[in-house]
């Protein structure tokens, strides 16, 4: 017995819109703080080190209990966990927008990423199972995957818009009610069913999730705090591979990195996210700190990325993807991120948006375009319907490590500038390098 109801013909489109909607829900709690970060530090007086945990609290949760998540779903029922992701997801955005103080706050922040770390996992699962194989699954892919892609960057402009007129709470505000009407609408859109059986691996579920989460503490966190973190992580996750080559129920069937699709798409994402991310982390600090923007021009000033990210994944991957492979377009993508965000070198401190800013934004986002629907296409191909969950959850994990990992890497590399703009363009040319390298990995892979 599967336990997997059968999709009502008649409502798709609505299943659609949930698992888009929870998935912008995931991917904007990422970046919808971010055009707000100038204000929480205000209010909490942080520094640009402190400041970078309200982002990075969220990514190392999300990215600590993916897994989890993936075999959780696959087990219990994927709209069960979905709906549970959500809904503490939702709570925890409710408990950061009433935050007294910074603890508070970043303790929020962290469980608003367990939430999204079990719904996310779920949502890609039930895609392919309301989708059959085909045009109208490709199609389904192709707007998830542009909803996505176009999610960070339009979370920092709507976050740009809300803390100008509503202030930084307001932005946690608009995650409730987000994930309140998802929760709504998810019982008629969703098909239910009691999970495909199996049992939970607790001791190789913990040493993931705690070596996941202490490499990202590890990489985000200076001096010998920082050794401690990665050390143990190396441990947790060593006894986590181990672990899973023994047992019959794993959390990671570590079978699916023999598949040269899933190592691509890990790497895209990772980098994807490194430099798009990181390179969003700078930019209100540099438009609102050097450029005197209002939090509201700097998010408007990000529009440009976002159309890009949308109309690029809606209107040309798809079919771009019926003649070339997602291996090519990762490639291509990945480049046109490096390229973008190399833009950005030329930015002086009294910079021309239309000369310094825009260019950078428009050829990175169409590179986040044509890279997100080819590496969400990537990492299911050649996996069973059954590993759907944990399939996605690896992308999802190599996206939020890339996200942790990208702005500690940055932020440190920019620590070394001689002055802040200095620093900023040092942390630029790490990303792009990156990217550009990446890309040629992948491109230098040929299929077997």
């Amino acid at each position: 017995m599967t336990g997997i109801d059968v999709m009502p013909r008649q409502r798709p489109g609505l299943a659609l819109g949930v698992l888009a909607g929870a998935l912008a829900l995931d991917v904007s709690g990422l970046g919808v703080l971010n055009a707000a970060l100038p204000s929480v530090g205000a209010r909490f007086g942080l520094d640009d080190t402190t400041l970078q945990w309200v982002m990075i609290a969220y990514a190392v949760t999300f990215a600590g209990f993916l897994l989890v998540g993936g075999r959780l779903a696959d087990v219990f029922g994927r709209r069960r966990v979905f709906e549970c992701g959500v809904a503490l997801f939702t709570a925890a955005a409710l408990v950061g927008a009433v935050a007294p103080d910074t603890a508070v706050l970043l303790g929020a922040r962290a469980v608003q990423g367990i939430g999204a770390a079990l719904s996310g996992p779920a949502a890609l699962a039930l895609l392919t199972e309301v989708f059959p194989a085909g045009p109208a699954r490709n199609r389904a892919l192709s707007v998830y995957a542009a909803v996505g892609a176009a999610s960070f960057s339009g979370g920092v402009l709507l976050g740009g818009v809300l803390t100008q007129f509503l202030g930084w709470r307001s932005v946690l505000w608009f995650s409730v009610a987000l994930g309140l009407v998802v929760l709504a609408a998810t019982r008629a859109g969703l098909p239910g069913g009691a999970g495909r059986g199996g049992s939970l691996d607790l001791p190789g579920a913990i040493s993931g999730t705690l070596g996941l989460t202490l490499l990202v503490v590890g990489v985000s966190t200076h001096g010998a705090a920082a050794w401690t973190a990665l050390l143990a992580a190396a441990a947790f996750l060593v006894f986590f591979v181990v672990r899973e080559h023994r047992t019959p129920d794993p959390v990671l069937p570590l079978g699916l990195f023999r598949l040269a699709s899933v190592r691509a798409a890990s790497l895209a994402a990772f980098l994807q996210y490194m430099g798009s991310v990181g390179m969003l982390f700078f930019a209100p600090l540099y438009l609102q700190g050097m450029l005197d923007y209002t939090p509201l021009e700097s998010g408007l000033a990000l529009v440009p990325m976002s159309a890009a990210v949308f109309l690029t994944a809606n209107f040309a991957t798809g079919r771009l993807l019926a003649r070339h492979t997602p291996r090519t377009l990762m490639a291509v993508g990945l480049v046109l991120i490096g390229v973008g965000t190399a833009l950005w070198l030329s930015t002086p401190e009294d910079g021309d948006y239309l000369l310094h800013v825009l260019p950078g934004l428009v050829v990175s986002g169409i590179g986040q375009g044509l890279n997100f629907p080819s590496m969400t296409s990537a990492g299911l191909t050649g996996v069973a319907p059954e590993r759907h969950a944990v399939a996605g959850a690896v992308n999802v994990v190599a996206q939020q490590i890339g996200a942790s990992v990208g702005v500690a890497v940055m932020v440190l590399v920019a620590a070394t500038g001689g002055d802040q703009l200095t620093g900023y363009h040092l942390a630029y040319l790490t990303a792009a390098i990156a990217c550009v390298l990446g890309a040629a990995v992948i491109a230098a892979v040929r299929r077997p």
